[in-house]
């Protein structure tokens, strides 16, 4: 471990943001720099307070960083932005690279790269802003409601809305244009929520959320007591790993690295729906992809440690990047 700390040099957590997830963010840099600290790496927490791309690549370089651990979350940091700025500038970085990102964190263009390779999901419906809002065709193709709302490009499940009626669809859809252009309209799968998270080669554990409310929204997610979780989930066996096998794939089909969660619905026929595919999760000790990660028997400081490793592996291939350029 010694060497391998030696080797990696300085490392840069990159935090804060200026998407709608700072605050989550904050939380998850702040976590990831203790565990690192604890393991005796020389750590420099840094807080993206500025959007702006040459603002953004003067502070990595300022900040004399041989490797970055990518704790933002939302744009810039899981969009394929910071993603873009570092391999420029030649440093190693934790999780997926650019294409993976900008495909991950698009909901409506994620769910098409996954009903090409044979993953199920939810029906849904694309809307941007010249579109007129059709709700009985809609409602329609659904089968009715209840129909969910949701940002094409936001996650800690910001903006989403579980509606029931046409008003409450209306008002949703409406209230979502301020994050993006692009809305998600989805058929409700009456079930259970899953996640699996994806660390290396291996599908993690498979965590079952269970929210106190009707839904999983912000509020459940990130207020202490809202939602209980189950690690490992209590599913027969065989739905596991087709639970499993399924993360696994949609990982691949995106072209995700290192690490990711991939969230689900569970039907009352068994069937499983991907949803999406976070490619920087939350990363608090309490977060879900540890907890699965801690149901393997890995603790928060050897998947961050994990992690670290896997980005150093790239380090030959930005070497090689570069002498190529």
């Amino acid at each position: 471990m010694g060497e391998l700390r030696e080797q990696i040099g300085r490392v840069g957590i990159l935090l804060g943001g200026v998407s709608s997830e700072r605050e989550i963010s904050l939380k998850s840099g702040k976590a990831i720099t203790e565990a690192l600290l604890r393991q005796g790496f020389d750590v420099v927490a840094l807080d993206v307070v500025d959007g702006d791309y040459k603002k953004v690549t003067s502070l990595i370089k300022e900040a004399g960083i041989d490797i970055v651990f990518i704790a933002l979350h939302g744009q810039l940091g899981e969009d394929g932005t910071i993603q873009s700025i570092l391999e420029e500038i030649n440093i190693p970085y934790t999780g997926s690279g650019v294409e993976a990102s900008r495909l991950a964190i698009d909901k409506a263009l994620a769910q098409s790269v996954f009903k090409e390779n044979g993953i199920e999901v939810p029906a849904y419906v694309t809307l941007s802003r010249d579109d007129e809002l059709r709700i009985d065709a809609v409602a329609q193709q659904f089968g009715g409601f209840p129909i969910v709302v949701k940002p094409a490009r936001e996650g800690s499940s910001i903006g989403i809305h579980l509606t029931m009626t046409p008003d409450e669809l209306t008002s949703a859809v409406e209230g979502a244009w301020k994050y993006g252009p692009t809305v998600l309209l989805e058929q409700y799968i009456e079930g259970r929520e899953l996640t699996v998270g994806i660390l290396g080669q291996e599908a993690l554990p498979v965590v079952e959320i269970c929210p106190k409310g009707k839904f999983f929204d912000y509020e459940a997610k990130y207020t202490k007591g809202m939602t209980d979780y189950i690690v490992p989930a209590e599913i027969p066996e065989d739905v596991l790993f087709g639970l499993q096998r399924t993360a696994f794939c949609a990982h691949q089909v995106l072209g995700c690295a290192d690490f990711s969660r991939v969230d689900f619905m569970l039907g009352g026929n068994q069937a499983h729906y991907v949803l999406e595919v976070n490619t920087i999760p939350g990363f608090t000790s309490t977060s879900l992809l540890p907890k699965a990660a801690q149901a393997q028997g890995i603790s928060f400081d050897q998947l961050c440690f994990k992690l670290m490793e896997l980005a150093y592996g790239k380090k030959k291939e930005f070497k090689d990047a570069a002498l190529h350029y």
